[in-house]
């Protein structure tokens, strides 16, 4: 994997994902980080930061990145998520527009 086609997502701990592009692109927010015009950090880097977003929500969001590119053709599956996590990953979703 090239590093162009990769992103990296930071966790509020530090925690550090290096994603496929595409993946990332599932989100809204983070494509116009990554796609706007001018030299923003995260255009630069290809690196994005979410100070108040934590490492366990972070990695749920990954997958659910993944998941929805295999499954955005319409096949029924459920994407699994623990009722623990979910408040956070609603607030998260939220912020993201996913």
């Amino acid at each position: 994997m090239r590093k162009e086609d990769t992103v990296k997502l930071i966790s509020a701990e530090g925690f550090e994902f290096v994603i496929h592009k595409e993946a990332a692109m599932v989100s809204q927010t983070i494509r116009n980080m990554l796609t706007s015009p001018g030299s923003f950090a995260e255009t630069e880097h290809g690196e994005v930061t979410f100070p108040e977003i934590s490492t366990t929500i972070l990695e749920k969001i990954c997958q659910y990145f993944y998941w929805s590119l295999q499954y955005a053709n319409g096949k029924e599956t459920e994407f699994p998520i623990e009722p623990e996590l979910t408040l956070e990953l609603m607030m998260a979703a939220n912020y993201l527009h996913t």
